[in-house]
């Protein structure tokens, strides 16, 4: 499986606050920190926005390293990512996130 696939099935290759990350993208930082900010109704600065993926090694978000509920099952329960995990389908947690994206879902059944 390729390593840029998050646990939940995103895709951190095409995440922004990796592309900001990886190219040292203030601007980009600014914007995501903006939009991170007003989806989720707190403050997010753009010195919070460093990101390598979820699954590699380096940079996480806070949310990401600490919160993430996602991220912390998967761990926990040493799999590779949900794709493998046979509560999937039923799985609140992860479900936030396939059950609102179809290319998420599509690469975790392909796992």
């Amino acid at each position: 499986m390729n390593d840029y696939i998050a646990y939940c099935g995103l895709d951190c290759e095409t995440c922004e606050a990796r592309l900001a990350t990886i190219n040292n993208d203030n601007e980009l930082r600014i914007k995501v920190s903006k939009e991170w900010s007003e989806l989720n109704g707190v403050e997010i600065t753009p010195e919070m926005i460093n990101c390598s993926g979820c699954r590699i090694p380096g940079a996480k978000t806070v949310y990401c390293d600490s919160l993430c509920p996602i991220r912390q099952c998967a761990q926990e329960k040493k799999m590779e990512t949900c794709g493998g995990c046979p509560e999937m389908k039923s799985c609140e947690k992860v479900g936030a996130i396939i059950g609102n994206n179809a290319d998420a879902l599509t690469r975790l059944e392909n796992a």
